[in-house]
């Protein structure tokens, strides 16, 4: 690894309304611990990784609740209404402690199956381009539908993937992309579609199948699976 700095910023602001809980799914249990603490530990102590930056609602109870601290969480910051905007929170509350050519790796709280073998890739093959992301190669055929799920046509799945983080790009790069998008009043789903509309054209680095998000009840099983499957 070079001399430069990788931090890990979370944004764990969501409310995960599609898991039908009654908490955040970031806090739901897994593996005898909450799902969101599985995640920052596996990003802390990823080789490389100079600390952690966690974005979470303001006035989270259960955060509160969990009462965690570790040398390697820089600071807990106050979360946005959407991704974007926690995410640019984040980032604004870290100036003045890292570098704008410093790289932020923002990866979902609701991703605790991150393995450090794939961060240390997005790490190696990204920090070599404009940076990059996580992603897995789309393998099913893919059919467009209109609003009476109809079926329009069928659209070619060549070169088309499907975005996991962590998303890694440099810290100044991405905190003006994330600002600019704002401003222009821009949709933005991930980071990496920031950087596109200001212009970037992040790599693709290749992840593991294992990388699932948390979305539905039915996840932390699989979950809890491949945790236990596991070598990091």
């Amino acid at each position: 690894m070079n001399e430069e700095r990788y931090w890990a910023v979370v944004p764990a602001a969501g409310v995960g309304r599609r898991m039908r809980a009654d908490m955040p799914k970031q806090y739901l249990q897994l593996s005898g611990q909450p799902v969101l603490l599985h995640t920052l530990k596996r990003l802390a102590s990823c080789p490389g990784i100079a600390g952690l930056f966690l974005g979470v609602s303001v006035d989270d109870p259960y955060w509160q609740e969990l009462s965690f601290s570790a040398s390697w969480l820089k600071r807990v910051c106050d979360g946005g209404a959407e991704r974007a905007d926690t995410v640019s929170l984040i980032l604004n509350d870290m100036a003045g402690t890292v570098q704008d050519t410093d790289w932020v790796l923002v990866h979902d709280a609701a991703r605790p199956c991150i393995t450090h073998a794939d961060i240390l890739q997005l790490m190696k093959l990204a920090s070599q381009k404009e940076g990059g992301l996580l992603g897995r190669p789309v393998s099913d055929t893919v059919k467009l539908a209109d609003n009476n799920h109809r079926v329009r046509k069928t659209i070619p799945r060549d070169g088309l993937w499907r975005a996991q983080t962590p998303q890694m790009f440099r810290y100044g790069d991405l905190r003006h992309a994330l600002q600019n998008a704002k401003n222009k009043g821009l949709v933005i789903t991930d980071e990496a579609s920031a950087m596109e509309f200001a212009g970037y054209r992040p790599l693709m680095v290749h992840g593991r199948f294992d990388n699932i998000k948390i979305t539905v009840p039915g996840d932390l099983q699989i979950a809890e699976t491949f945790i236990k499957q596991q070598e990091l």
